[in-house]
């Protein structure tokens, strides 16, 4: 085998590497401003939420929930009012990106240790 051949079966590993680096930037950064983008919108969209307009309410209605499904009903009438809240949404979405963008740079990571090993 020639030297050109050689060098030409490596190259595709290293531009898929590099494709799953580019990949894990893009999808970190457009997580993160997404995320600071959900934050921001949703606390400054000026509307009231719920608990705000009906403050004395949210006592007698847990207490309803709970009379009428028990402690689960309640715990996860609390998991539904925690992920509508626009702080649980961004990071839930940032928690996400990253998750993801680690993912692609640790395949990059292990086509770069298979390109080493050839």
């Amino acid at each position: 085998m020639s030297v050109n051949h050689q060098t030409a079966g490596a190259n595709p590993s290293r531009q898929q590497a590099k494709r799953l680096r580019v990949t894990g930037i893009i999808v970190l950064a457009l997580g993160l401003l997404g995320a600071g983008a959900v934050y921001w919108i949703r606390t400054h969209s000026g509307e009231p939420t719920e608990d705000e307009l009906l403050a004395g309410n949210a006592r007698a209605g847990a207490h309803q929930m709970g009379v009428l499904y028990g402690k689960m009903g309640l715990l996860t009438q609390e998991l539904s009012d925690d992920l509508n809240q626009p702080g649980t949404q961004a990071l839930i979405i940032a928690a996400a990106s990253v998750l993801v963008a680690a993912g692609c740079f640790y395949f990059a990571r292990l086509e770069d240790d298979n390109d080493e090993a050839r």
